[in-house]
């Protein structure tokens, strides 16, 4: 979010000073409303286009599955048969469907014998109706929409959904943008951060019928809104402090527990929609269920939470996107009677269920001797596409995915003509995103290759084996 460096100079404010977490449920469904079908413009998820989360949950869910039926068949043969039960699988924030349709397609290929995938119902549940009518109009979900389900609610209160009646949870990328609060402990006392949204001068000059606007943006009028001037990248934000209403915190004695290992002064994201939706996970999932599964930005280190310069938050086409403090969601889930818990990192789940190891496209351009020099942007853009191409050689996707890589206009023109045709040399079945899961087998086969555009085997090799960022992407799992 912008800073403000000069409140007065600002223009009338579209509204009042309210906690964080108001703002943010505000904020994201004006922009899911307004830009939901421009989200890839603005960031890809893991599952936006790439296929290997999605494999590698399927392999997991197969093998547990499967292991869970050898078991029951033990104790029926003993008892007396009884018929296998259907099974419910739960996407919580499904995005475009891309998760859902590889997950489906993966299954299918795994379950040979036809012992899993036939009893399978897959729920897609998000908030937004058009959200759920996106993701159901993949064109790799067809085969599977006798299948496939949609529930619109928000996942902290499923109402019709009957308690332990679900088999397999997965929430991918969803917990950043659920309520959270960011609290600051003050000589014992704990504060709230309460934020005011303005907009820039530039954009306010722009809107003729200030005080209509006004009331379409309190009211959330999206039809209204829609005549005016485009404005989410356009807000500003004052910010002040305020004591924390305990009356709104559920956990209090969790929170202030848990925030004794925190310095003064220092703010903490307190992820108050994520510690609900375990509370409802926990609720709905069957007694044997194979569990829970969310992927998300954050950290568990309590050093990382304590450190007064992390980043809390950020903001991609107006909407926000929080840290998940997975340290206090584990003592929370703990608190709901959970006993058992697993962190790991994405990329170790990915790679330990596909059975190799795995790094992004970004992590490898990291390991470029170039990166982080004094070049042009539009430079690494065309190392960022010779690299896709020179991988291109060896990558097979089992999917079409044509990648979408918007060209800077500052490139020089014969350096974007180069760029373009590049582009459209990309073979379908390559990488899709930069975002995607490459293996140690790709790079290690591409490596001759790569070695001509100045990467060094040694450098990426010991990427793959890096320990964490501060803040990493990780898996967060839990059973009944």
């Amino acid at each position: 979010m912008a800073q403000v460096e000069d409140p007065d100079a600002l223009p009338q404010p579209i509204g009042e000073y309210k906690p964080v977490d108001y703002w943010q449920a505000h904020i994201n469904t004006l922009f899911y409303q307004l830009r939901g079908d421009q989200q890839r413009s603005f960031y890809q998820t893991f599952a936006s286009a790439d296929y290997r989360l999605a494999h590698a949950l399927a392999a997991d869910y197969f093998e547990q599955v499967v292991k869970r039926d050898k078991k029951a068949a033990t104790k029926a043969s003993a008892s007396g048969d009884s018929p296998p039960r259907s099974l419910t699988v739960m996407e919580w924030g499904p995005g475009n469907g891309n998760l859902a349709a590889c997950f489906l397609t993966h299954l299918q290929r795994l379950d040979k014998a036809g012992q899993v995938y036939p009893r399978v119902r897959y729920l897609l549940v998000d908030s937004q109706a058009p959200a759920l009518d996106r993701a159901r109009a993949h064109p790799d979900l067809v085969p599977h929409l006798s299948k496939v389900e949609s529930l619109c609610a928000d996942v902290e209160d499923m109402a019709t959904i009957a308690d332990g009646t679900v088999d397999r949870i997965i929430c991918n990328e969803l917990w950043n943008e659920l309520a959270t609060k960011l609290v600051v402990k003050k000589g014992g006392e704990y504060e709230e951060e309460h934020l005011r949204p303005n907009l820039n001068e530039r954009k306010a000059a722009a809107i003729a019928d200030w005080s209509g606007f006004v009331r379409a943006f309190d009211a959330k009028d999206i039809e209204k809104l829609k005549q005016f001037p485009p404005f989410l990248d356009d807000l500003i934000w004052e910010r002040e402090y305020h004591k924390v209403d305990w009356k709104d915190v559920p956990y209090r004695k969790t929170l202030t527990e848990f925030m004794k290992a925190i310095d003064d002064e220092v703010l903490v994201p307190v992820n108050l929609g994520a510690c609900a939706s375990i509370k409802e996970a926990k609720r709905v999932l069957a007694p044997d269920a194979i569990g829970f599964s969310s992927f998300d930005a954050g950290t568990a280190d309590m050093q990382v939470l304590n450190d007064p310069e992390k980043p809390c938050y950020g903001q991609f086409g107006g909407q926000y996107s929080f840290m998940v403090n997975l340290a206090l969601i584990q003592a929370v889930a703990k608190h709901l009677g959970i006993t058992t818990t697993i962190i790991e990192t994405q990329r170790e789940f990915v790679g330990s269920r596909l059975g190799t190891n795995v790094m992004t496209l970004m992590d490898l351009l990291a390991c470029h001797p170039t990166v982080g020099s004094k070049v042009q942007p539009w430079q690494l853009d065309r190392l960022t596409l010779k690299t896709i191409r020179t991988l291109n050689e060896i990558y097979e996707s089992p999917y079409q995915r044509k990648i979408e890589f918007p060209l800077r206009s500052e490139m020089p023109a014969e350096e974007r003509e180069a760029a373009q045709g590049t582009l459209l040399s990309m073979k379908s079945n390559g990488i899709p995103d930069t975002i995607a899961y490459v293996t140690e087998e790709e790079l290690s086969q591409a490596q001759g290759e790569l070695e001509l555009l100045g990467y060094e085997r040694e450098a990426w090799l010991m990427a793959l084996g890096a320990p964490p960022s501060p803040v990493e992407y990780y898996h967060f799992a839990f059973r009944p």
